[in-house]
């Protein structure tokens, strides 16, 4: 896991400026083992299933903020290391039970944490910037260059959202009505530029010095910029396509209710020949 954000507190303040010191993480002992860190990282994806994670500084950091310029890899379950977990709009469904409609990816759903570090220690040996504050700027450049690249996975998901709507769009029996054929389009072409920015930034890679390649900054600014306004354009339109009953469908509970459930299957139906489980699905 690679945690990079800080709660940051007062954004106008930079780290050592801050009331209270914790809202960056920083060095707060040593020793002749290693170092002793205290903060958080917010919106950490992915971190429970880690094994690893790799603490960084958030932001360009001054001569002032060098016990914050810090650098180090701690065990996911390291003593001192609190995880508070996220919550989910629709994540009370999943204790209602009754089958698997309502919870989308059942075994593997994304999640997020707010890491609370208090003392972790972290050996020399795992400590790869202490103090050298002149380089956090390039770190966080560098970092995001690569991670904004990434971004580009979420056109995995745009593929399946344009698959759904347009399975929806059969269901309701209007395939080939203009206007629905030019939404599906348009979320067609908001998600393929979404995938041309990630590509061409990888395209646009170069060697450095190390040996290791760096993908284009400029066109990965752009790549994440797309993520950051085309999947809400593509889900408006999907919900255009779908109709209200997306948001005002009953839960599986109560399509499987031996009274509730007929009725829902009577006024649930699409075009003829579709089931109509598979419409709510």
């Amino acid at each position: 896991g690679g945690a990079m954000t800080d709660p940051k507190g007062d954004r106008s303040k930079g780290p050592s400026e801050q009331d209270d010191p914790d809202l960056f993480t920083r060095i707060v002992d040593s020793d002749e083992k290693g170092v002793y860190v205290s903060g958080a990282k917010a919106h950490q994806t992915g971190c429970i299933n880690s094994h690893w994670i790799i603490l960084m500084p958030t932001i360009r950091l001054t001569q002032n903020d060098k016990e914050y310029a810090i650098v180090g890899a701690i065990p996911a379950d390291v003593k001192g290391l609190t995880y508070i977990y996220g919550r989910q709009s629709c994540d009370t469904r999943v204790m209602e039970g009754g089958g698997d409609i309502d919870l989308g990816n059942a075994k593997f759903g994304g999640q997020e944490a707010m890491m609370i570090l208090d003392r972790v220690f972290i050996p020399w040996d795992k400590l790869f910037m202490n103090g050298e504050f002149e380089f956090a700027s390039m770190l966080v450049e560098r970092f995001t260059c690569y991670h904004r690249r990434s971004y580009v996975c979420k056109t995995g998901l745009g593929d399946v959202l344009i698959g759904a709507a347009a399975t929806i769009a059969d269901y309701n029996g209007v395939p080939n009505v203009s206007h629905i054929k030019d939404k599906i389009i348009e979320m067609t072409h908001l998600n393929e530029t979404i995938f041309a920015a990630g590509i061409a930034s990888s395209h646009q890679g170069h060697k450095m010095k190390s040996g290791v390649y760096l993908n284009d900054d400029m066109l990965a600014q752009v790549c994440k910029h797309n993520v950051t306004r085309f999947p809400y354009e593509i889900s408006r339109l999907a919900q255009d396509i779908a109709g209200g009953l997306m948001v005002t469908l009953p839960s599986e509970k109560d399509f499987r209710h031996p009274e509730a459930g007929p009725m829902l299957k009577k006024y649930l139906v699409g075009r003829k020949g579709v089931d109509v489980e598979n419409r709510m699905r």
